[in-house]
């Protein structure tokens, strides 16, 4: 079975965890203290990411898969 992820992107998520527990972990726009474990490691893969690691791509919204399906029905239709 092969890795989800590389040795990169795990040290990036334990790098995050290790930062959230000594609270200097701060999140993206608003720069608030991360308090969150799945938003510390949702910081380290997406650091990972950017980096050109390999990660799997982020899930997209159940919202946006509703819509498009629903675009593509009325296309067919008409």
């Amino acid at each position: 079975m092969a890795r989800k992820y590389s040795k990169a992107a795990t040290k990036k998520v334990a790098r995050a965890l290790h930062k959230r527990k000594k609270r200097t972990l701060k999140s993206g726009r608003s720069g608030k203290t991360v308090k969150s474990r799945k938003q510390a490691i949702a910081i380290g893969l997406s650091e990972a990411r950017k980096e050109g690691k390999k990660v799997p791509a982020k899930k997209s919204a159940k919202k946006s898969r509703i819509t498009k399906k629903k675009k593509t029905s009325k296309r067919s239709k008409s």
